[in-house]
């Protein structure tokens, strides 16, 4: 299979898997199910949405800003507004083409800062890690203060501390082994693993050292507070999600998350994966659906709305270079 295959493949397999399940998803609806969700359509409070929103605009702005704090010690000082077009235009593109948008907005700030590729990219990919260092983070928040419900998931008879301390002794000799043979191994996966960690933590080494790091760590931590924010106060668009506990919240959001890479945008998969979520802590059906699609549904239109805009008026904005 050449390179230029395997591109149209890997284009075109999210978006038909993004189409399957929501074909799969409506014909398991009844007529009922259907009138509920569209019903729940009518009747959210957009306000609380578009608030949302805001929290989302806000975010890519700060990640704009934050980016200067990268490409200033090369020797550039780029325009903020081409900054935030170039992001805006990142996230319109991995809509189309997944994982495509990193590659779009250094080949942008490339073409109107005069930037080099390889050093707006490497600027990009230095960023990216700390974003992986937050998501990480907050996949471990989920499970402290999700702890007790996977014990009882897990642990039915909690009146059985042998029982839980066999679990937790098998859980942390498989770790302390895997990652032996993990430091141990030359397999191909192994290395890329190593590889992994390895670039995590240069990341982080080169983020300390950074003139401006506390600047650049602030907006790392508001562009993902921001996310979070986003995702909490959808909740209140729907009487039956208002009341969910925090736990569910950021339990949500990270299965969210994880659900936007598995195709593009989350085309499908955000709305089911969330909605599961939200079944699992109580909440009937058909909110949790509508709350799944709602979610999803701002957030896209978000990005083609400021993401076209960005790519009509970044040109026009540059029309002297």
């Amino acid at each position: 299979m050449n390179k230029k295959t395997r591109k149209i493949l890997f284009t075109i397999i999210p978006i038909a898997f993004g189409v399957f399940l929501i074909a799969s998803f409506t014909s398991q609806l009844s007529p009922d199910d259907k009138k509920d969700i569209i019903n729940s359509f009518k009747t959210a409070n957009y306000w609380w949405i578009l608030l949302s929103l805001l929290c989302g605009i806000l975010s890519h702005l700060s990640r704009a800003y934050r980016w200067k704090f990268m490409i200033e010690p090369l020797g550039y000082k780029p325009k903020f507004l081409n900054l935030v077009m170039t992001v805006l235009i990142s996230y319109l593109v991995n809509l189309v083409f997944q994982r495509a948008g990193d590659v779009a907005r250094a080949t942008a700030i490339t073409k109107y800062e005069k930037i080099p590729f390889e050093k707006s990219l490497g600027t990009i990919i230095a960023e990216r890690i700390a974003d992986v260092i937050m998501l990480l983070s907050i996949i471990a928040i989920a499970f402290f203060l999700q702890a007790d419900v996977i014990k009882n998931t897990l642990i039915k008879d909690d009146s059985n501390p042998v029982k839980t301390l066999s679990i937790l002794a098998i859980f942390g000799t498989f770790t302390i082994i895997g990652l032996y043979f993990l430091k141990k191994s030359k397999n191909a996966i192994a290395l890329k693993i190593k590889n992994f960690i390895n670039g995590l933590l240069e990341g982080v080494k080169s983020i300390l050292k950074m003139k401006n790091k506390w600047s650049f760590i602030f907006h790392t931590v508001f562009i993902w507070t921001m996310y979070i924010v986003m995702f909490y106060t959808v909740t209140f668009a729907l009487p039956e999600t208002s009341d969910l506990p925090f736990g569910a919240i950021i339990v949500g959001f990270v299965v969210g998350g994880i659900s936007m890479a598995l195709t593009n945008g989350g085309l499908g998969v955000y709305p089911i994966a969330v909605a599961g979520i939200l079944i699992l802590y109580g909440i009937d059906k058909n909110p949790a659906n509508a709350f799944g699609w709602i979610m999803w549904t701002a957030q896209t239109l978000m990005v083609i709305t400021f993401g076209g805009l960005s790519f009509l008026f970044l040109p026009m904005y540059n029309k002297e270079k």
